[in-house]
């Protein structure tokens, strides 16, 4: 008798999506930087506060509305395109909302809520820390913190959130070297911690939110500038 075979190999037959978290799926990781510094280099240097606002909704609306057609059609996509579901999908969002979703929520809802440069440091963050981090994990990571969560990719994920900030803060303000490496190590440190709790929320919704208060409540302490 032939064996049946695994769920994630009829996964890969059929066109449906197989990859979970712990793989490195470097294609979707690439588009979530690139969309993420694509957003913030446009709102740095293209785009008004209400501009942005107005055309990252529409954009924010037009993902909703392709990701619900994405899961009432999902034999089409597994049919006509696989390689969206092998590249960019996770086999838990076959039957619900892909990460685009909330990441275009978070970062609607960050550019609204916040002022500019800590819009930008929590969007930068949210493109180039959190997929470095989890790359780094994946790849490298030896010493559990928790179960999703290594030494390595905490530390990645520091690194790249303090640089970011830093470099955020000096190109948008004349804030003292100090202070900008002052607050740039707090965002950083915070941003770290927070990413280490067990939340059953999206991190692509809750970091962009978390950095970007975060970073307008350290800015003020340190006394850096945001407008």
């Amino acid at each position: 008798m032939r064996a049946m075979p695994a769920p994630e190999d009829r996964a890969e037959h059929d066109g449906a999506p197989s990859a979970s978290r712990h793989d490195l799926q470097i294609g979707r990781r690439l588009f979530h930087l690139l969309n993420g510094v694509s957003i913030a280099t446009a709102y740095a240097l293209l785009f008004t506060h209400e501009q942005v606002i107005h055309v990252f909704g529409a954009i924010a609306c037009l993902i909703y509305i392709a990701d619900r057609i994405r899961i009432a059609y999902p034999e089409t996509i597994a049919r006509r395109a696989p390689w969206v579901n092998r590249t960019f999908v996770r086999a838990e969002e076959q039957v619900r909302e892909a990460a685009m979703t909330p990441f275009a929520i978070a970062v609607l809802l960050t550019i609204i809520s916040v002022p500019k440069l800590a819009a930008l440091v929590a969007i930068y963050t949210l493109a180039i820390a959190d997929p470095l981090a989890a790359v780094v994990g994946i790849r490298f990571g030896r010493r559990r913190i928790t179960h999703n969560r290594s030494v390595e990719g905490t530390l990645a994920f520091f690194a790249a959130t303090v640089g970011i900030a830093a470099a955020v803060f000096h190109w948008g303000t004349a804030a003292l070297p100090l202070s900008i490496a002052g607050t740039a190590a707090a965002i950083g440190l915070a941003a770290a911690v927070f990413d280490l709790l067990p939340l059953r929320v999206d991190d692509n919704l809750t970091i962009p939110l978390f950095v970007g208060f975060s970073t307008w409540v350290f800015a003020v302490l340190f006394g850096v500038p945001l407008r």
